[in-house]
């Protein structure tokens, strides 16, 4: 088994602030994963990401991409779901060319669909989406749809595990988000039965940090916060370990690379060696 710990986006510590600077950080860490983050704008060209994937082999980090938040495959308007596949489509290209093998997505809002709809409907976009990444030979990166933390937004864990179900292609996984999971569940959280339906994964890709609770309305909101117990991070360490799992686990926290390196100091006291 292998753990693959950093930063969603470029370490807040590095001397120069770029993709280089975060990678020379994140070596003198000694942490080895970074999500690439495509949040706003996809910008890197092609010839950029081929570099940027050269120079993590050269630092042994593994790379992962975030798409663009700027996507709603389930929206009414034509133009938004056209939009919202050629942005993703746009991040598989550079993650392919750079080596990352995941390519996160916030897929979709219900909007005024039920449940049944959304799932159908998803599943005919997600096999376009497919079907053009073949048509593009794409091999390694993977299209990888993130847990939410909002009824609201599609979808849950087993929902998208049952989309892969169907669906039934290589170039299909999910992010798993510890934090949102933990949300969506107003402070409740079983990292057993989790690991326990991702047992078939090859390795897990995943993002951890916590939530901020609002204690008028007494739920978690969508914000991410520190890593301190809102969720716990030991206990999904000792399942890991416990299960030999694959993992990659970014950090989402407001420190990014700091909460990976805490993440890293808690495996090392439970016995792992990175």
């Amino acid at each position: 088994m292998r753990i693959f710990l950093g930063p969603g986006g470029n370490c807040l510590t590095a001397k120069e602030s770029s993709t280089l600077g975060s990678f020379e950080r994140l070596k003198e860490l000694k942490l080895n994963a970074q999500e690439i983050e495509f949040v706003r704008n996809i910008y890197l060209s092609q010839k950029a990401a081929e570099e940027v994937g050269r120079q993590a082999k050269n630092y042994g980090i593994e790379l992962s991409v975030h798409a663009p938040y700027f996507i709603n495959l389930l929206s009414d308007k034509k133009e938004t779901v056209d939009a919202s596949i050629k942005r993703i489509l746009e991040s598989v290209d550079r993650a392919e060319r750079m080596g990352a093998k995941f390519v996160v997505v916030h897929a979709a809002y219900y909007g005024k669909l039920s449940k049944e709809e959304a799932f159908q409907k998803m599943k005919e976009i997600t096999l376009k989406i497919i079907e053009e990444m073949e048509k593009m030979k794409i091999k390694e990166a993977k299209l990888a749809y993130e847990t939410m933390e909002k009824e609201s937004q599609f979808a849950g864990l087993d929902e998208l595990l049952q989309l892969m179900k169907e669906v039934k292609s290589k170039l299909l996984t999910i992010c798993v988000d510890f934090a949102h999971l933990y949300g969506r569940e107003n402070g409740k959280i079983d990292y057993s039965r989790i690991l326990d339906k991702l047992k078939e994964f090859k390795q897990i890709h995943s993002h951890f940090s916590n939530l901020k609770y609002n204690i008028n309305t007494k739920r978690f909101l969508d914000v991410h916060m520190p890593i301190d117990s809102n969720p716990p991070f030991e206990p999904l360490a000792k399942e890991i370990l416990k299960r030999n799992v694959e993992i990659t686990i970014i950090s989402e926290s407001p420190k990014l690379e700091l909460d990976s390196l805490k993440m890293k100091e808690t495996f090392e006291k439970l016995g792992y060696k990175f």
